[in-house]
C-alpha cells in the first residue's frame, strides 16, 4: 500500500463500545483509516452510498436492516463492494446467508486483532478470507435441505411461542396448512417436535428471538 492510499474503511455496528474500538484498532495502521461508522444498517447503506469506502466491515445483527439484508442492498447498486462480516454469530445458517449475499469474509468477534487487520488487506485486493472453523460450518450447512420462505415464516412464528391456530391466522392459511409446513420442517431439521426445531432453528441462526 502506497504511502497517502491508506484503505478507507466503514465501521458499522450497533455497539459504541465496540465500533470505536476497532477505530482506535484501524486508525493506528498505516494503511488504513476508518472512513466512517454506522449505527444500523440503513445508515451503513447510506454512508456506503456516500463514500464508497473501499472495505466494509459489519455486524450481522443490527437494528433495522440486519448484516444480510445491509450487504445485499449495498451489493444491488455496487456489486463490487468488498464486504466482511464481524459478528459473535456462529451458526452455519447465518455463516451460510452471510456469504451467499456477497460477503467476502466471515470473521468472529474473538478473532485476533491481528487476523482481522490481515482479513481487511486480503478483501481490499479482491481475496475471500474464510476461517477453517466457519469453513467446516459452511461445508455442513450445505449437505443441509433449505427451508422455503414459507416454512422459515412458519419457523420464525414457532419460535415467537405462537400456535398452529395463531401461525395460521397470521399468514392467512388454514391449521392444515400449517401442520403440513411444520412436518417438512421437522423432517428437514431432522428433528421429533416443535421444541427440538425451535432450539436447532436459534442454535444455527435460521430464526432469531
Amino acid at each position: 500500500m502506497e504511502a497517502g492510499n491508506p484503505i478507507r474503511i466503514l465501521l458499522a455496528d450497533d455497539h459504541p463500545v465496540v465500533r470505536e474500538g476497532l477505530a482506535l484498532i484501524l486508525d493506528n495502521e498505516d494503511d488504513m483509516t476508518v472512513a466512517s461508522q454506522a449505527s444500523n444498517g440503513h445508515e451503513a447503506v447510506e454512508l456506503f452510498r456516500q463514500q464508497q469506502p473501499d472495505v466494509a466491515l459489519l455486524d450481522l445483527r443490527m437494528p433495522g436492516l440486519n448484516g444480510v439484508e445491509t450487504i445485499t442492498a449495498i451489493r444491488a447498486e455496487f456489486p463490487n463492494a468488498h464486504i466482511i462480516l464481524l459478528t459473535t454469530y456462529d451458526g452455519d445458517e447465518d455463516i451460510y446467508q452471510g456469504l451467499r449475499a456477497g460477503a467476502k469474509a466471515y470473521l468472529l468477534k474473538d478473532t485476533p486483532c491481528e487476523e482481522i487487520l490481515e482479513s481487511i488487506r486480503a478483501v481490499h485486493t479482491g481475496q475471500q478470507r474464510i476461517p477453517s472453523p466457519v469453513g467446516v460450518k459452511l461445508v455442513e450447512r450445505m449437505g443441509i435441505p433449505e427451508l422455503s420462505e414459507r416454512e422459515r415464516e412458519v419457523l420464525q412464528l414457532m419460535s415467537a411461542g405462537r400456535s398452529n391456530q395463531e401461525i395460521g391466522t397470521v399468514l392467512c392459511i388454514t391449521e392444515s396448512t400449517v401442520k403440513f409446513h411444520i412436518n417438512n420442517i421437522l423432517s428437514k431439521l431432522q428433528v421429533q417436535d416443535r421444541t427440538q426445531a425451535v432450539v436447532t432453528a436459534l442454535r444455527r441462526g435460521i430464526t432469531h428471538l
